[in-house]
């Protein structure tokens, strides 16, 4: 499987509210016994930025791969 997306996850910012974790759609995203928000499965990202639109801190973008088609 070929990436969509490049996630990086600004964890200073992320407060682990989750937002980002609820709405993506292919589980990629899960928050740790810190409160933050990691990249649990990269390679099912399919790219939507579902978890950049809805992060209200900032702390997480989705950089689409060029040549991905969603």
């Amino acid at each position: 499987m070929h990436l969509k997306a490049t996630i990086t996850v600004k964890k200073l910012r992320c407060k682990g509210c989750g937002i980002c974790v609820a709405f993506c759609p292919k589980h990629v995203l899960a928050v740790d016994a810190l409160s933050k928000v990691f990249i649990r499965d990269a390679e099912a990202c399919i790219g939507c930025g579902q978890c950049e639109l809805r992060c209200p801190d900032y702390a997480i973008f989705a950089d689409k791969v060029k040549g991905a088609a969603v």
